[in-house]
């Protein structure tokens, strides 16, 4: 039980990481103006793709 808490404030201290590091970049540039919905989509799941990876590779380092 203590293993979920831990492994899931790792990840959500990963998300919200990521999602202040996204918010650096101007993808709005990228992106097409009539598809704002789709955008937003795409922010949350580049945050979500970048923590996964951030939240594995801390938490391999640390129980390996």
């Amino acid at each position: 039980m203590t293993m979920f808490f831990c492994r899931s404030a790792v990840y959500l201290a990963a998300f919200a990481a990521a999602w202040y590091g996204l918010s650096a970049l101007h993808y709005e540039k990228f992106l097409r103006g009539s598809h704002v919905r789709q955008a937003q989509v795409l922010y949350v799941m580049m945050a979500m793709a970048l923590a996964w990876m951030a939240g594995s590779f801390i938490l391999e380092f640390i129980y390996r």
